[in-house]
């Protein structure tokens, strides 16, 4: 069956979250714990970062100390568990091939979550080379540089060098390391990282995402003290059905019900709607300058939750360092898919292959790490500018630019009667309308259920959206021949509305 493509334009309630990566099958898992157990010595720490706070921290060192090691980092705010000298990680690093290459390992609470000192705040602003004044003058740059420092100073059998990688906000933390980095940080890998809190994961191009009303209770709370167990609550919906839930709660004001005062970020979304400065100091993606460290940007293209951030982060790198070691990895994967091994990678009903995540982990990432960590570290890794894969051929493509240098830009023009060409429109005055009813929204699913992460959401069947009077559709004529699409895309719209404000979702679906 040949396919077509066609645009869908809707006002439309969304309902999207973050959450962290599943463990694998049961036997596999126990064989991993049983490897850390017999190959690594574990120690927990609190390491003191230049205004007094004291970060925990676990590391594991492998038990053969007959020769050095280089770190291998990274940087949460969902906990480094299990806590105590004698309770293992059943797994350690971003994969079983990297944890057996020997490492030290080393997992950190970052400030103000969990096991550490201090004050959390979401995606805490870089501060500039004019505000790094003082000792107290703190960002995650600063207490990323004071960690590698006590660990390159106290760790026996280091070899100097250092790494960091991460996923989701850990892959945020990962990416913040880059700006004023410490000398000893020499490969970095922020994966699906959050690049701008009003652009990605809680926001969509400025449009909060409902589902993450939700998960504002592990993030809006501050602890006073440090510690191993929950301090916040997950509110109860009393309900599986998401769109009945927030149907049935109504305008924005009678969110106090769940969430008060007391939850600063909560307060912080509802006082900051728009992009002020707030949240333009919250963006890590405006700070991709002068960097160091050689970096490999990871990210899917089905994740639903950090798209923009690999992406532009991978892209204001390239733009601002021209001799910086910048490569970028995007594989046809959910959020964090890549860090786990199912067998066949499927997206929900797509089934893209079999074995891909162990693939990019022996193949791209370990390559990566061993290179810069153990290896020359000359750049000289063998790997592409940009390894994408194409999710209509179903294989892996090696690009030495990105977006490509031979890409042609195309314009394609919606018309009055429902088609999508590249033909400009020539009747003057024509229009499409549709009436929007708040009390009616679109929803970004069929399915009943309250979900943090709407995996299925980037590859559902969208044709109960585009079925609806209210979601207008143009599409192309039945495609002869085959199309790779590549690079970013811009809508640009030109509309009329009878209300006084509306957002506007733009789907590109094949």
């Amino acid at each position: 069956m040949k396919n077509k493509l066609f645009f869908a334009l809707q006002t439309v309630l969304l309902f999207l979250i973050v959450v962290g990566c599943s463990p694998k099958d049961g036997q596999e898992q126990n064989t991993q714990a049983n490897y850390v157990k017999e190959n690594y010595t574990k120690t927990e720490v609190y390491i003191e970062m230049r205004d007094g706070v004291k970060l925990f921290t676990s590391i594991y060192t492998p038990k053969d100390q007959s020769k050095e090691y280089p770190i291998l980092m990274q940087r949460t705010p969902y906990s480094v568990a299990p806590y105590g000298a004698d309770a293992f990680k059943t797994a350690l690093g971003p994969s079983p091939t990297l944890m057996k290459d020997g490492y030290i390992f080393v997992y950190q609470d970052v400030r103000g979550r969990w096991n550490s000192e201090g004050s959390y705040d979401n995606m805490r602003p870089t501060l500039t080379a004019e505000e790094r004044n003082t000792d107290q003058d703190i960002d995650e740059s600063t207490d990323t540089y004071d960690t590698i420092e006590w660990l390159i100073a106290n760790l026996d059998n280091n070899n100097g060098k250092v790494g960091q990688w991460g996923i989701s906000y850990p892959g945020f933390y990962s990416a913040a390391s880059l700006p004023y980095a410490h000398e000893a940080l020499k490969a970095v890998s922020p994966q699906a990282p959050i690049g701008d809190f009003y652009f990605d994961d809680f926001h969509h191009n400025g449009a909060y995402f409902l589902s993450y009303f939700v998960a504002t209770s592990v993030f809006g709370y501050q602890k006073d003290k440090p510690t191993t167990e929950a301090w916040y609550k997950m509110i109860d919906a009393g309900t599986e059905d998401a769109y009945q839930f927030f149907m049935d709660l109504g305008p924005l004001k009678n969110a106090s019900k769940y969430y008060g005062e007391d939850n600063f970020f909560w307060q912080q979304i509802v006082e900051h709607p728009d992009y002020d400065e707030f949240w333009q100091r919250r963006g890590i993606v405006q700070h991709m300058k002068d960097i160091k460290p050689s970096v490999m940007v990871v990210g899917g293209w089905f994740d639903a939750e950090d798209l923009y951030g690999p992406l532009n982060i991978y892209k204001e790198i390239e733009k601002n360092n021209p001799n910086t070691y910048n490569t970028i990895v995007m594989g046809p994967w959910s959020h964090g898919d890549w860090s786990r091994e199912r067998g066949m990678q499927n997206v929900f009903n797509i089934h893209f292959g079999d074995s891909i995540s162990t693939w990019y982990q022996d193949n791209v990432e370990a390559e990566f790490f061993d290179h810069f960590l153990k290896g020359a570290g000359d750049g000289q890794t063998g790997l592409p500018e940009a390894y994408m894969f194409d999710t209509g051929k179903k294989e892996w493509t090696r690009f030495e630019n990105w977006p490509p240098a031979n890409a042609e830009r195309v314009n394609m023009y919606p018309h009055a009667d429902g088609s999508l060409s590249m033909d400009a429109p020539s009747a003057r005055g024509a229009f499409a309308e549709f009436v929007s009813d708040p009390a009616k929204p679109v929803p970004h699913s069929e399915d009943i259920k309250l979900t943090f992460t709407p995996r299925k959401y980037m590859s559902d069947d969208q044709r109960f959206a585009a079925r609806r009077p209210d979601v207008l559709v143009y599409e192309t004529d039945v495609l002869e021949n085959d199309i790779t699409l590549a690079g970013e895309i811009m809508a640009k719209l030109k509309v009329s509305i009878t209300g006084t404000d509306a957002d506007w979702i733009v789907k590109l679906v094949d």
